[in-house]
């Protein structure tokens, strides 16, 4: 199972919303450099990033430190917020990301989402983030549009593997992940799942490594990490099979 340590990006800085409320902001670290950097001396080979100013604005807004983290490690990096045409989706590759989660767009154009897989093929990763199982966009702000299940389905038929599943109401709240509904929405789709939103302890990370086989295949880690609830180092050796 995949760790990916999350860094959310807004006004610059490294941030952590909680059940992604701009109102309700907490700042982890003013240059999102020091953020990467803690969690690639930890180990991990991945990086979640998202730009929230870019989720509202409709464009990425923070792609020049997203591309100077890129350059600056040795770390995959999959970002999500703003990515909603061809040619932002050609900029934010250009820059170094290696994955491109598309959020608002898949909701709104599942023909882009088409021709971005058709393009990019296992570079695309499809975001849906839940609020009381209807899926929410434009940085969470609007919701209603679709259920879950209804739109990973609709990605599969145009060509995605992959889902970023969030559940807003647990995310920065520390009240444990959604394993159930991650594990439902593998089973429904058939596509690969990574789970998102309240993850709070190794408890979190036994609970979903069994489910690897069924698709459940990483977890997004924000607050817990920022927190020290959780210690990185420990988290990606659980998730390979090691003792808590």
């Amino acid at each position: 199972m995949i760790i990916f340590p999350a860094i959310d990006i807004r006004g610059g800085k490294c941030v952590r919303l909680e059940e992604g409320r701009f109102d309700r902001e907490t700042v982890f670290a003013e240059n999102p450099l020091d953020a990467a950097r803690r969690w690639v001396e930890a180990g991990t080979q991945w990086l979640h990033i998202v730009d929230l100013d870019g989720a509202r604005a409709g464009r990425p807004v923070n792609l020049p430190v997203i591309g100077e983290i890129a350059r600056t490690f040795d770390v995959k990096i999959q970002l999500g917020g703003g990515i909603r045409t061809l040619e932002t989706a050609e900029q934010v590759l250009a820059a170094g990301v290696n994955r491109l989660i598309l959020g608002s767009v898949a909701a709104r154009s599942p023909e882009l989402v088409e021709q971005l897989c058709r393009r990019h093929g296992e570079k695309i990763v499809i975001g849906i983030d839940a609020r009381e199982g209807e899926v929410a966009v434009d940085g969470w702000e609007k919701s209603g549009l679709l259920r879950v299940e209804e739109l990973a389905l609709r990605m599969k038929q145009v060509g995605a593997k992959r889902i970023i599943y969030t559940d807003i109401s647990r995310d920065g709240m520390l009240t444990g992940v959604n394993v159930e509904s991650t594990l439902q929405l593998a089973r429904q789709s058939g596509l690969a799942v990574i789970a998102s939103g309240g993850v709070k302890g190794m408890e979190d990370i036994l609970a979903l490594r069994p489910l690897t086989p069924e698709g459940v295949e990483g977890v997004i880690i924000g607050k817990a990490l920022y927190t020290g609830a959780i210690e990185l180092a420990d988290a990606l050796r659980v998730a390979r099979g090691g003792e808590v």
